[in-house]
């Protein structure tokens, strides 16, 4: 066994609405830029990859790994996948990298995200029947009969209702959230990357968001008193983060920091309430992990809508002072694939000495995202540095 996996390097692009600054690019060369950013972060030669995995939803087959591997110069022997657990992908991707060292499969493993909204292809069925017309859909099912499927925005809303989250505190949670992107703006621009190579140093959607602007927005699903509007939702975004990981023998050799993974989970739960499923993966990550909410440093939870986020820090009595510390998914926006690899990303910022010193003397950290379908993925890190302490 080669040990656990350590996370010695992380980066992500700026995040742009969808027919924002990102527009022209296709996932992959969104994505190209970043895998190459790490290595050259983390000391490595693209022939030290043993494996290159990234998320992405919204593309009809291919694969985008591939090419952005090839277009970041990675050997052209390295095989690359993608992998599509919807908002889950990002994070997917890095657990089974995680996976795969720990397996002693890989030493070196590139994983994350790429998402591009705006690039994505556009939808059809095609016809059953010769000289039928193609039938165009916004979204594949993501639960089959007799299960329930709900529109997401739609699932959210009911949640809202049951649980009395009234329209107000959804956009105070919303205003927060693009208050702590701003007030992180000089710390997380020195490490944002920027494909267009135009100069663009922070995520185009964050502003100064009004408390009042936040709840006048037009209701898009549910109620008038417990409804989703636009600010409580997450809008759709372009963007690419990944990691490089290494086994610790390996960050021993190169007497590096970052972060190990000490737990990592996927499962699922009821397709009908999606945002309900990251509870249980937390819950069970910190038993396994023999720790409280407490005891972290920072916990990144993905905002695809202010009620699942919210819901899911009360339920694991998450400190608001450490939750989403540089604004969430409300703030930055939502590239499906990509999400969850970003979370990670933040979470490697807090932990580790690049911009800014962690939260005193906890050194622990914890990711959690939903997904359509009922999924959810969550892994939990603590800092490390093999150059002083082992």
């Amino acid at each position: 066994m080669a040990g656990r996996a350590v996370i010695v390097a992380a980066r992500r692009t700026l995040v742009a609405p969808r027919g924002g600054a990102l527009k022209h690019l296709q996932a992959d060369e969104l994505a190209a830029p970043v895998l190459s950013k790490v290595l050259e972060d983390g000391k490595l030669a693209p022939e030290d990859v043993g494996q290159v995995l990234l998320g992405n939803a919204l593309y009809g087959g291919g694969n985008p790994a591939r090419l952005a591997a090839l277009r970041a110069g990675i050997p052209q022997t390295v095989p690359a996948m993608t992998i599509d657990t919807q908002c889950c992908s990002g994070l997917d991707a890095i657990i089974m990298g995680a996976r795969m060292i720990e397996s002693g499969s890989a030493a070196c493993v590139l994983a994350g995200g790429a998402e591009s909204f705006s690039r994505a292809p556009i939808r059809m069925h095609r016809p059953v029947h010769k000289g039928g017309q193609p039938e165009p859909y916004d979204r594949p099912a993501f639960a089959p009969p007799p299960f329930e499927d709900p529109d997401l925005a739609e699932a959210a809303a009911d949640l809202a209702a049951r649980e009395r989250i009234s329209r107000q505190a959804q956009a105070d949670f919303a205003v927060l959230s693009h208050k702590k992107a701003l007030a992180a703006a000089d710390w997380i621009s020195c490490r944002l990357l920027d494909p267009t190579e135009k100069g663009l140093r922070s995520d185009t959607f964050t502003r100064k968001l009004s408390p009042k602007t936040a709840l006048k927005a037009p209701v898009l699903a549910g109620t008038e008193h417990y409804g989703l509007n636009a600010a409580t939702i997450a809008c759709e975004a372009d963007a690419a983060a990944a990691v490089l990981m290494v086994s610790e023998a390996r960050a021993r050799e190169l007497g590096v920091g970052g972060l190990r993974i000490v737990h990592a989970k996927n499962g699922g739960g009821e397709p009908a309430d999606p945002a309900l499923v990251p509870i249980s993966i937390g819950r069970e990550l910190l038993e396994s992990w023999k720790t409280t909410s407490d005891e972290l440093a920072v916990f990144e939870i993905h905002e695809a809508y202010a009620v699942q986020a919210m819901m899911t820090a009360s339920r694991l009595d998450a400190n608001p002072e450490i939750l989403n510390t540089m604004g969430g998914g409300l703030a930055r926006g939502h590239p499906i694939g990509a999400s969850g690899a970003i979370l990670m990303v933040q979470v490697f910022e807090s932990l580790t000495p690049n911009c800014k010193e962690s939260r005193g003397t906890l050194r622990k950290g914890l990711a959690l995202i939903a997904a359509a379908g009922g999924l959810a993925a969550g892994i939990a890190v603590e800092a490390v540095d093999y150059g002083s302490v082992t």
